[in-house]
């Protein structure tokens, strides 16, 4: 979107960095922020100066933390039991386009995030996941594969579709004569002179080839192009290759294949080969588009989510889409605390900063009831949305949750019958709620400084 307004670039910033932190909650952030704007203004209405509104919801989003480590779960999941991986991972998705594959989506999240994850460490390295998209097919086709996908085919068309114990040879030098690096230019000017200059770049290409097939290589992966009669000589020497390979994928492969990667022929060795498996080529569809499947790795945490689709809208939501459960998955392994969904916690948050807010003796306590005031505005949205009555299920559900001190009540969104969120197993990592709170709390109390600033430069 073409954004203008300042405030509104400031909250589109704020999604970003959610989306980067956390990889979900990005629609509950906005809503969370817009409201805390909303109520931010009412407060500068009524005369109350921006910096003790700030200071305000500052104390009131630590209030509202503690409370969050107080009414969190443990959710306990191990390498042997993915349950409730796969439960959170699903619940990511219920909002998603790909809701019609929920469980293979949740299945390959789970996987994906666990191939590459450091167990005792506590830590998932996305690096080591590359998501590809390919058109044609349909979701239901996408799949993990335990390697790396690069979108290419072999640059000529009768070299072998399929190579066993590939030692890959990775390049980022042209299989091309060497070029003068000045702006003289060769004049050929007889037939003779042509001749040997074609005798020079086949020697050339040779003596690149033939330092190739001396370390050890019997497939070439190369970042640039190479010409035709490079083309043929590979294919004489029977040494399949790839070109145009572009430079994440090349790094990717070097990282899954445990190879170096050779910026000039004279340094290549045989320790610097990487090592697959199987190396093939696979075509797809009607169309016959062709990708390389690099697999069995000796580096076997590197993994590569393919997705299909029918068209690229499609395809670019279903990365979005995967790429949201994966950060979910990759958030309960560092840290296997929950709070649960439906705006259960939000409600729970509120009424404790507001019961906080009458001990508070400053003009403070306005913000603090103004903050708990804002939290609403999730499980109002959920209510509407839901085609319930927003005002009458917010009051019940506080109601209950002061009655019966239960702070799992949330909004029956999914019409299952029941208001209790630990039994529909529909909860967020807490982290992410953790996160909520401090970035819009810091996006409000910075715009409120920006205001008090252009307030107090009118008033000169």
């Amino acid at each position: 979107m073409a954004v203008d307004n300042q405030i509104a670039k400031l909250l589109v910033e704020l999604s970003k960095s959610q989306d980067e932190e956390i990889g979900d909650g990005t629609t509950g952030i906005v809503v969370f922020a817009g409201a805390l704007l909303e109520q931010a203004e009412e407060l500068l209405d009524k005369g109350i100066h921006p910096v003790r509104i700030a200071e305000g919801f500052e104390q009131a989003c630590k209030i509202a933390i503690e409370h969050l480590e107080e009414v969190s779960d443990v959710v306990e999941w191990s390498e042997d039991d993915t349950t409730n991986l796969f439960k959170c991972a699903k619940v990511s998705l219920g909002s998603k386009i790909v809701n019609k594959c929920h469980d293979k989506f949740a299945k390959m999240a789970v996987e994906a995030v666990l191939s590459v994850a450091n167990i005792e460490r506590k830590d998932v390295d996305f690096e080591l996941v590359k998501v590809e998209g390919k058109v044609g097919g349909e979701l239901a086709d996408s799949r993990v594969v335990k390697g790396v996908v690069v979108d290419k085919d072999f640059s000529h068309p009768q070299m072998p579709k399929e190579i066993k114990d590939a030692k890959i040879a990775i390049l980022t030098c042209p299989f091309e004569p060497p070029k003068p690096k000045t702006k003289h230019k060769l004049d050929i000017t007889s037939v003779a002179e042509y001749k040997a200059l074609e005798v020079y770049e086949r020697e050339v290409f040779e003596d690149m080839i033939n330092r190739v097939k001396e370390s050890g290589a019997n497939l070439v992966a190369c970042q640039w192009g190479f010409d035709d009669e490079a083309n043929f000589l590979l294919l004489a020497n029977k040494l399949p290759a790839i070109r145009w390979v572009g430079g994440p994928e090349i790094e990717l492969m070097a990282i899954a294949t445990n190879g170096r990667i050779v910026p000039r022929f004279e340094d290549l060795t045989p320790e610097k080969l990487g090592t697959a498996a199987s190396v093939r080529e696979v075509a797809f569809g009607t169309t016959g588009e062709k990708m390389i499947f690099v697999e069995g790795c000796a580096n076997s945490k590197a993994v590569t989510v393919l997705l299909r689709g029918g068209n690229k809208m499609i395809v670019d939501e279903a990365k979005r889409s995967l790429h949201d459960a994966m950060c979910v998955v990759r958030n309960l392994i560092r840290n296997n605390r929950v709070v649960y969904g439906g705006g259960a916690v939000e409600i729970a948050c509120s009424l404790h900063v507001s019961q906080q807010a009458d001990k508070v003796p400053t003009i403070e306590q306005y913000a603090l009831r103004a903050f708990a005031n804002a939290l609403d505005a999730i499980p109002l949205a959920l209510a509407e949305n839901s085609g319930l009555e927003p005002i009458d299920t917010l009051s019940m559900l506080k109601s209950e949750q002061i009655r019966t001190k239960n702070h799992r009540l949330g909004v029956d969104c999914m019409s299952k019958g029941s208001n209790n969120m630990h039994e529909l197993f529909v909860f967020d990592p807490l982290i992410s709620k953790r996160q909520q709170l401090l970035l819009a709390t810091q996006l409000v109390k910075m715009i409120l400084k920006i205001d008090d600033v252009i307030v107090h430069n009118a008033s000169q």
